[in-house]
């Protein structure tokens, strides 16, 4: 590790794992490097079926091809909780393909996401710039923002291509986006809850986000709106306020008591949509329906209690295992023919859409046995 490594290391709190040491003589002397070889998953009914056969795919035709190993760099926001199972499937990918002696690299983030937000992006673009100068030929990365779009461009001109996960960067020259597509998504929360509200009038709380800076947020809040002014609801959309849960907790109360027509339903488009359990015990009003997004403990616990009906969990372990596997398969089959392996989830714009689950309540402890069957636990 260089001297700036180190540096990152201490002010990023990194874990790093490296995989693949080196290349054996069958493949310096080119006669083929060994076949990828995955482990099947056992059956469950939320298993992504048709993201399996586009990965089965792919790395069929992987396998087909024969180049030295290549160096691959994963840089991830953090290796904890939201950002765990995207560590678990990154690692996982990289295992795979070191395993048959493909891929040399590192998976690297900070052990929690609790630094600085700007300080953060700034940091990742010195790593992205340092990977490039290591020698890295490809690079995956859950990117903070803006901020690290000039990395990526750099490290594109110098011919290593950039899979983003998680958060998109559309003004980059990333390859290939990864994640989550925030317009279908919030559709799909906002009809989920659609289902289970009384007849208009009545006014749907959303606990979302309104600040352009995060666009991703603007636009799954926005599609959920869509969905219920479509079926004559008011709609009142209620910033987060992240890093405040009492001061968040309290204005929703105060939201949901002046509400006229009153709130009907509420719905949370992110990490902290327990919350609107929260809120509706504050303004007293516990029986309304509940929809959530993401998978946090506490989302889960009010599952349980069936005061959140049902969430939409995003695929962070696919994040994390398609990145290394899509960086490779533009390095040795191009990026056309990963592309075209990747037609039945991708959109315009370059993005593989990966959808969400929908898990309801009564299905929660299933939904626990699909994370534990990929070691993706959150």
């Amino acid at each position: 590790m260089t001297m700036t490594g180190r540096y990152w290391a201490a002010a990023f709190g990194l874990t790093l794992m490296t995989v693949a040491c080196g290349a054996s003589d069958t493949t310096e002397t080119g006669r083929g490097a060994a076949p990828i070889e995955r482990k099947p998953l056992p059956p469950n009914e939320f298993t992504p079926v048709e993201i399996e056969a586009t990965i089965d795919k792919l790395v069929a035709e992987i396998n087909k091809s024969s180049i030295q190993p290549v160096q691959l760099t994963v840089l991830l926001k953090s290796l904890d909780a939201f950002f765990a199972p995207i560590a678990t499937g990154a690692n996982r990918a990289m295992g795979e393909l070191g395993v048959a002696e493909r891929v040399t690299g590192n998976v690297l983030g900070p052990a929690d996401a609790s630094a600085d937000h700007v300080k953060s992006m700034e940091l990742q673009s010195q790593q992205i710039e340092q990977a490039v100068a290591d020698g890295a030929e490809g690079i995956s990365l859950t990117p903070f923002g803006e901020g690290n779009v000039a990395a990526i461009d750099e490290a594109v001109a110098n011919g290593v291509p950039v899979v983003a996960l998680d958060t998109d960067l559309t003004t980059s020259k990333r390859s290939i986006y990864v994640g989550t597509i925030s317009e279908s998504a919030g559709t799909t929360a906002g009809e989920t809850l659609l289902a289970m509200l009384p007849p208009a009038p009545g006014t749907v709380l959303i606990h979302g986000w309104v600040d352009p800076v995060w666009a991703d947020g603007v636009m799954r809040t926005q599609a959920a709106r869509d969905v219920f002014e479509a079926a004559d609801y008011d709609v009142l959309v209620h910033q987060s306020i992240y890093d405040d849960e009492a001061k968040d907790i309290d204005v929703m109360k105060r939201e949901i008591e002046a509400a006229d027509p009153p709130v009907v339903g509420l719905i949370g488009m992110f990490n902290d949509s327990y919350r609107c359990v929260m809120a509706a015990d504050a303004a007293g009003v516990p029986k309304l329906p509940i929809v959530a997004f993401d998978f946090a403990p506490q989302t889960a616990d009010y599952m349980r209690q069936g005061r959140i009906k049902a969430t939409h969990v995003q695929r962070q372990y696919y994040e994390g295992y398609l990145g290394p596997y899509i960086v490779y398969g533009i390095k040795s089959i191009g990026l056309d023919a990963t592309l075209e392996i990747l037609a039945p989830q991708m959109l315009k714009g370059g993005r593989f859409d990966l959808g969400v689950d929908v898990v309801p309540a009564q299905k929660i402890d299933a939904f626990y046995d699909f994370l534990a069957s990929i070691g993706a636990e959150q």
